[in-house]
């Protein structure tokens, strides 16, 4: 059995891994990423909301 996913294009959950049977969109983990101390990804995340105050 697979996880919930949800489209990005057309916001509807599904059991399929690939893409979407709606409207063919991208798959994504609906749930947000465990809290830790420890962030692992945080240079990456301000990284990357730096580069959007610079394009904007």
């Amino acid at each position: 059995m697979g996880l919930l996913k949800r489209c990005i294009r057309c916001g509807e959950y599904t059991l399929s891994q690939t893409v979407c049977p709606r409207c063919g969109g991208e798959l994504r983990n609906p749930a947000p990423p465990k809290f830790s101390l420890e962030d692992r990804y945080g240079k990456y995340r301000r990284a990357l909301r730096e580069l959007a105050m610079e394009q904007s």
